[in-house]
């Protein structure tokens, strides 16, 4: 399993329910790696999504809600539920929320981390520390702020060691 996700200098990831900023190269990023793959989110973050489900894509949602259901999407109660559905599939990506993250550090091998080089003060979901004692950056790819991306970013990738 896998983690992506896009964080600010200060370890935030969204405020009010959505993203903190616009990257179209950090979507596509995005689209790319998942496209074709198993994607797994908390329900907020489903449900912040301007088009549910994602395409091209297994759709599993994580919650407690045990009366939730959405067309073309699955549902998993706990993460042993979720390990029992995923045994098989080839790349499964976490992508949100802050407390799924959180939950998912100890059982993921890599992070497809975006850093976004500012700091969102307002910011009310964040991502876990990551620990250089456990994680190794094993590439990054630095890019500008232009006329399409206000904040200059990173793709960057750890491996757990």
């Amino acid at each position: 399993m896998k983690i992506i996700v896009a964080i600010a200098e200060n370890n935030a990831i969204g405020k009010a329910g959505d993203l903190l900023c616009h990257l179209p190269n950090d979507l596509k990023h995005f689209k790319e790696l998942t496209t074709g793959a198993t994607v797994v989110m908390g329900k907020k973050t489903f449900l912040s999504l301007p088009r549910r489900p994602l395409p091209n894509r297994r759709n599993i949602v994580l919650t407690r809600d045990t009366a939730f259901t959405y067309d073309q999407t699955e549902v998993a109660h706990s993460i042993e539920e979720l390990q029992g559905m995923i045994q098989t599939d080839e790349q499964v990506f976490i992508i949100g929320g802050g407390e799924v993250y959180k939950q998912f550090m100890p059982y993921v091998d890599e992070l497809q981390i975006t850093h976004i080089h500012h700091t969102w003060d307002d910011a009310d979901t964040f991502f876990p520390q990551i620990d250089p004692a456990e994680w190794q950056c094993v590439s990054n790819e630095y890019h500008e702020a232009d006329e399409k991306h206000a904040y200059a970013y990173t793709f960057a990738v750890y491996t757990r060691k």
